[in-house]
C-alpha cells in the first residue's frame, strides 16, 4: 500500500453541459456547491469526453483506455452488434485500488456491460443499472416506504411528434414527489451512509477510500419536482445560437436526428421551458452533491480528500435543433464541465486539453500507483500543482454509433476542430470565431493549410495508437506519401 495514500470523493453526472455552472459563466443557474469547489480547486476549460455516449465513455473512465481499445462501443440498450462486456483481462482502476488497500465504493449509475456489476470491478455499493433513474429498484422502493414518502408519479409531460406521426420521446415532466423522495436525494443518502463507514475506517485504521457518486441526471427526460421544474423563468433563457442551424453543408444524419428528436414540432416557448427544466435538474443535483460534501466536512475527511467532478458527456438541449446526444461531434456534447480540488492546491483555471481518461490516471496517481496503467491517459496532478510539464496540444475524439453504426474521429487543436465522417462530408470548425459551430469550413481555401496539417496529424495519432480508422484516411485524404500497402496483402513489396 502507498505510504501516504489519498482519499478521493468522485462525482460524475450524466449529460451535463459545460455552460450550466456559475463558475463557467452562467449567471442564471444556481450551482453554489460546484462553484465553491471551483473556487478552491482547478477548473478545466478544455475538458472533453473521449466519446459522447454513456457506456463507452464510462468504460474509458473505468479502464483508462480509449473506446476503440476497450471495445465497449455502444449502450447495450441500443447495441448494434458491438461487444457488451469488457475483456476478462482488461485493467480497471477499481480492482487496482482495492488491491492496494483502499475502500472502494460506487453509489449510483452503473452503465458498463450487461452482466458484470460494479462489484465485479472492485466497488462496494448497490447495483443501479441502466441509463435512467431505476425508480422501480427494490432499494429505492424500500427507502420510500421506510420514510413514508409518496410513490413515483409524473405529470405535465413535454414531448414532440415523431416523423411518422407518433408521439415523441418524453423530454421533461413534473415529478409529483417532494425532493426527499427523488432518486437524486436517495443516492445522496446512500453515499453519505457509505461515507460514514469509510471515514470511520480511515480514522481508526488509516485505510484510505475512494467513493464515487454517479447521478443519472441531468440526462433527459428532465423529471424533477415542481419547485425545480419551475425554478427558472423561461423568459430569462436565451436559446443557443445554433438553433439557427440549417444543416447546410453538414452530414445529413444530423437533420435526421433533429427529426427523431422532434425539435421542429415544438414551439420556441416549449424549447425555452425545456432548457429551464434542465437547469432545474442541474440545481437539484448540485444540492445533493453539496449534502455529500457537507457530510465529508462534518466527518473530518474533506480536507484529506481529492474531489473530482465531471460528467460522462454533454447534452444538446436544443442546440443545433437537437436533443440528447448522437452522431454529431459538437462541443455541446463533447466539451465537459470539470473541477478537481486536491489538498494543499492553489485555485485556478487551466486551458490544457484533458479528458475523462486523464481522470483515471489521476486517481491512480493520487493512490500512489503508476498512472501509466491508464494507457491512454495522463495524470492531471502536475497541472493541479502548476508544475512546468510537457502536455499535449491536441486531443483525439471518437464515436462509433448510437441506434446504428456511425464511425467518426475528430482532432481538436488550438481552437480548431476537424471531424472525419467516412460516409458523408467532413467538418472543420473554427471555435475561436464560430463557437456555435454553425459554419462548416472544411472546403474553405483560407483554412486549407490548417485542415491538411490537422488531417495528417490525426492520421498519425490514430496510426500510432493502433486505431484502424486510419486505413480509410490513408487512401482518401492528404495524409502524406504512401508508406505501407493499404490492402494489407503480400502483393506489394516496399523498397
Amino acid at each position: 500500500m502507498p505510504s501516504a495514500p489519498g482519499n478521493m470523493l468522485f462525482f460524475l453526472t450524466d449529460q451535463h453541459r459545460y455552460d450550466t455552472l456559475g463558475c463557467n459563466g452562467n449567471t442564471v443557474v444556481d450551482t453554489p456547491t460546484l462553484d465553491a469547489l471551483a473556487a478552491e480547486g482547478t477548473v478545466f476549460d478544455r475538458f472533453y469526453t473521449p466519446t459522447a455516449i454513456c457506456t463507452p465513455a464510462r468504460a474509458s473512465l473505468l479502464t483508462g483506455a480509449a473506446p476503440f481499445r476497450h471495445q465497449l462501443l455502444a449502450n447495450y440498450e441500443r447495441n448494434v452488434g458491438y461487444r457488451e462486456e469488457l475483456a476478462e483481462d482488461q485493467f480497471t482502476f477499481g480492482r487496482a485500488l482495492r488491491g492496494c488497500g483502499y475502500n472502494v465504493g460506487l453509489v449510483g449509475k452503473w452503465h458498463v456491460g450487461t452482466e458484470l456489476t460494479a462489484a465485479d470491478y472492485g466497488f462496494d455499493g448497490e447495483d443501479f443499472r441502466g441509463w435512467h433513474n431505476p425508480v422501480d429498484h427494490p432499494a429505492y422502493l424500500r427507502y420510500l416506504a421506510d420514510h413514508e414518502l409518496p410513490p413515483y408519479a409524473i405529470s405535465r409531460q413535454m414531448r414532440g411528434t415523431f416523423p411518422n406521426g407518433n408521439e415523441g420521446n418524453l423530454i421533461a415532466a413534473c415529478l409529483d414527489q417532494p425532493v426527499e423522495a427523488t432518486f437524486e436525494y436517495f443516492l445522496a443518502e446512500r453515499a453519505i451512509e457509505r461515507l460514514r463507514q469509510y471515514a470511520a475506517d480511515y480514522k481508526q485504521g488509516q485505510r484510505p477510500f475512494f467513493l464515487a457518486t454517479h447521478f443519472f441526471g441531468p440526462h433527459l427526460p428532465y423529471i424533477v419536482p415542481e419547485q425545480y421544474l419551475d425554478l427558472y423563468d423561461p423568459d430569462d433563457i436565451t436559446l443557443p445560437a445554433s438553433v439557427a442551424e440549417t444543416f447546410a453543408g453538414k452530414p445529413p444524419v444530423q437533420a435526421n436526428y433533429s427529426a427523431h428528436w422532434a425539435f421542429d414540432t415544438m414551439t420556441e416557448a416549449e424549447s425555452r421551458k425545456l432548457v429551464a427544466a434542465y437547469w432545474g435538474y442541474v440545481t437539484l443535483i448540485d444540492q445533493q452533491i453539496g449534502r455529500i460534501i457537507d457530510a465529508a466536512r462534518e466527518l473530518g475527511v474533506l480536507d484529506d480528500s481529492t474531489v473530482f467532478f465531471s460528467a460522462d458527456h454533454g447534452e444538446f438541449t436544443g442546440a443545433h435543433r437537437l436533443h440528447d446526444k448522437g452522431p454529431a461531434m459538437y462541443e455541446d456534447i463533447y466539451h465537459l464541465p470539470c473541477v478537481v480540488r486536491t489538498p494543499g492546491q492553489a485555485s485556478g483555471r487551466t486551458d490544457r486539453y484533458a479528458t475523462l481518461i486523464d481522470f483515471t490516471a489521476t486517481v491512480l496517481d493520487v493512490a500512489g500507483m503508476d498512472p501509466g496503467l491508464a494507457v491512454d491517459g495522463r495524470s492531471l496532478l502536475p497541472l493541479l500543482r502548476d508544475e512546468q510539464v510537457e502536455w499535449p496540444v491536441d486531443l483525439v475524439l471518437e464515436f462509433h454509433g448510437h441506434h446504428f453504426p456511425y464511425p467518426q474521429r475528430a482532432l481538436v487543436a488550438n481552437g480548431i476542430k476537424l471531424i472525419v465522417n467516412p460516409e458523408s462530408v467532413n467538418e472543420l470548425y473554427d471555435l475561436r470565431h464560430d463557437p456555435d459551430e454553425l459554419h462548416n469550413r472544411y472546403h474553405h481555401p483560407e483554412l486549407a493549410g490548417v485542415r491538411d496539417a490537422m488531417m495528417q496529424r490525426l492520421y498519425t495519432l490514430l496510426r500510432d495508437r493502433g486505431d484502424n480508422f486510419f486505413h480509410w484516411m490513408s487512401t482518401m485524404y492528404n495524409v502524406g506519401a504512401k508508406d505501407y500497402d493499404p490492402t494489407l496483402s503480400s502483393f506489394e513489396t516496399q523498397t
